[in-house]
């Protein structure tokens, strides 16, 4: 074997470990994160008060004082 060919057979060797690794550990990762909820994101417009509420719901009554609202925009 040449010092050219061992070389990059020690190269794709490390590469592949490392990649490996990083895969096992993304992963890992994701399977212990909390899944984003699908609720929907309301802000009050006469208190203020942003709360949430189910993802089928287009208006949602705030729990402070009462009021409908629409859902927040980002």
């Amino acid at each position: 074997m040449t010092p050219d060919q061992l070389f990059m057979a020690y190269l794709v060797a490390a590469l592949s470990v490392i990649s490996i690794v990083v895969i096992y550990y993304e992963l890992r990762r994701k399977r212990f994160e909390p899944t984003p909820s699908r609720d929907r994101i309301f802000r009050c417009k006469k208190c203020a008060f942003v709360y949430t509420d189910d993802a089928d719901v287009e208006r949602s009554r705030c729990p402070s004082c009462g009021v409908m609202n629409e859902e927040i925009e980002f």
